[in-house]
């Protein structure tokens, strides 16, 4: 931690990894996207691994779920992202794969949200556009966020760039973090190094316990 202006700004990992000032985003760990995953059950379990670590030292946990809405309500942004990620070229092709209520829209059995804790949807790429999150973070006087979930060149990207630009320390986690490639995965990583802290789900639950134990 290096202090300046009358301010402690955090460098490391054990700086911000607090259940007192840290929550964990569950990114749109959801039915729907784990069954595109090939090794969706292995990834769950990773995720669910840190989950697990949040609980126990009593962390804020939100999950994420992405939305889709009707098409005939659904906007220009919602109508072209569908068809960019479905590879369709005709809007009468589009399928609104994560309509409320659906069972692909819901979070994994595995990781179903605790009664102490929240899902919210959204309908962009970052879980901050439109949602309470922001809110609910700054009132609980969070200063950290660590994000696990899918996808990390998706939404998980925007999601980190937001945070750190509404004042936050993102954490991400790579290996809780999915990618569809290693290319990907390599290219996000480097976008991000220089606005984030980068952990591992080993490295995140070891400080967590030490820290607790403190």
């Amino acid at each position: 931690m290096q202090t300046a202006f009358g301010i402690n700004i955090p460098m490391t990992l054990e700086d911000v990894c607090h259940p007192q000032k840290m929550a964990l985003l569950v990114y749109d760990m959801q039915v729907g996207i784990a069954q595109q995953l090939p090794d969706g059950a292995a990834f769950i379990q990773q995720v669910k691994n840190v989950v697990d670590a949040a609980r126990t030292h009593q962390m804020r946990v939100f999950f994420s779920r992405h939305t889709t809405l009707p098409k005939q309500v659904a906007g220009v942004s919602q109508l072209k992202s569908a068809m960019a990620l479905q590879q369709v070229t005709n809007v009468a092709e589009v399928q609104p794969n994560f309509l409320p209520d659906s069972t692909s829209h819901a979070i994994v059995p595995e990781l179903s949200p605790l009664s102490s804790e929240v899902a919210f949807d959204k309908l962009t790429m970052s879980a901050f556009v439109g949602s309470y999150l922001d809110l609910a973070l700054r009132d609980a006087r969070i200063e950290a966020v660590a994000i696990v979930g899918a996808v990390l060149e998706f939404g998980i990207e925007p999601t980190v760039r937001h945070a750190a630009d509404l004042g936050y320390v993102p954490v991400l986690i790579q290996d809780a973090c999915y990618s569809f490639s290693e290319q990907s995965r390599g290219r996000s990583l480097e976008n991000l190094q220089s606005i984030c802290l980068t952990t591992d789900v080993g490295t995140f639950n070891k400080t967590l316990n030490i820290l607790h134990q403190a």
